[in-house]
């Protein structure tokens, strides 16, 4: 891969982070052109620079970064046309490990490794029996929305996440094809960072147990009472009163306990499309 491409998907890629950021919802914290005070703090560390805010990081600094951690960690040079900045834009936004997770699993069946998140020969070996790069980069974006929606931050960011890998596949796209791409724009909230760790809790089973449960202990008891009513005389008040109980217990134990299966069954299926969009 050219020296230029890594610079070209630079350029668009910091168009997409804007500038110096602190929305306290953004799990990235203080961040600057995609730079977080902690990576920030690391790289001047590194050098032995003492630490200063990511304000004041300068254009060298910021791209010395992106080149190190970032296009050298997914191993850009080595990427087809296009495959290369969108897994580089998804680096910057949610994570190397997790974007080269989003490539290993949109190969599919090529991909013989493990999904580990890291770029090694099985991931690259397995990226050069693809044939249509345009379809891969569509399957890696699909993947990457998938995730977002499922983080407990899309409803503040979802809009500007949202736009952002729609330009992010049209730009992929078309250097994919060897068309010439579109100049990137900025999407404010989609610079915000999009980590795994905020992802949404898959619900329980413990309501439903507990509802299960209740139901069928409600269950027991209407034919308790059913019992009860028989040993009593059919013409006394008493026994008229407790058939009206057992009906309406009956009733409320009945819904319970179906209620409880109703809400294992989407427990059950929600915990599994969650894992799905997270890769777990």
């Amino acid at each position: 891969m050219a020296v230029t491409r890594e610079r070209a998907s630079l350029d668009r890629l910091l168009v997409h982070e804007g500038g110096y950021v602190n929305h306290p919802r953004d799990p990235g914290g203080p961040t600057n052109k995609g730079v977080t005070q902690r990576v920030y703090d690391a790289y001047r560390k590194g050098k032995g620079q003492a630490p200063r805010s990511v304000k004041g990081i300068t254009m060298p600094e910021v791209y010395e970064i992106y080149d190190r951690q970032y296009w050298d960690a997914v191993k850009g040079d080595q990427l087809p046309d296009g495959v290369d900045y969108v897994v580089l834009d998804g680096a910057a936004n949610s994570g190397v490990s997790q974007s080269i997770k989003w490539l290993q699993r949109a190969l599919g069946p090529l991909y013989k490794g493990r999904v580990d998140g890291v770029m090694g020969l099985s991931t690259l070996e397995a990226l050069k029996g693809v044939n249509n790069h345009d379809a891969l980069i569509d399957r890696i974006c699909d993947l990457r929305m998938n995730f977002l929606r499922n983080l407990n931050t899309w409803a503040v960011f979802g809009k500007g996440w949202a736009s952002r890998v729609v330009e992010v596949r049209s730009i992929g796209k078309a250097w994919a094809t060897g068309e010439t791409p579109q100049i990137a724009s900025f999407m404010d909230g989609g610079q915000a960072k999009g980590y795994i760790e905020d992802a949404n809790i898959a619900p329980g089973n413990g309501m439903a147990d507990a509802a299960t449960g209740a139901g069928t202990g409600g269950l027991g008891l209407s034919g308790y009472l059913y019992d009860l009513q028989n040993q009593l005389s059919p013409l006394s008040y008493t026994s008229e009163w407790i058939g009206k109980v057992v009906v309406a217990v009956a009733l409320a134990s009945a819904v319970l306990a179906l209620g409880g299966l109703g809400y294992r069954w989407y427990a059950t299926r929600r915990a599994a499309r969650l894992a799905q969009a997270l890769g777990d």
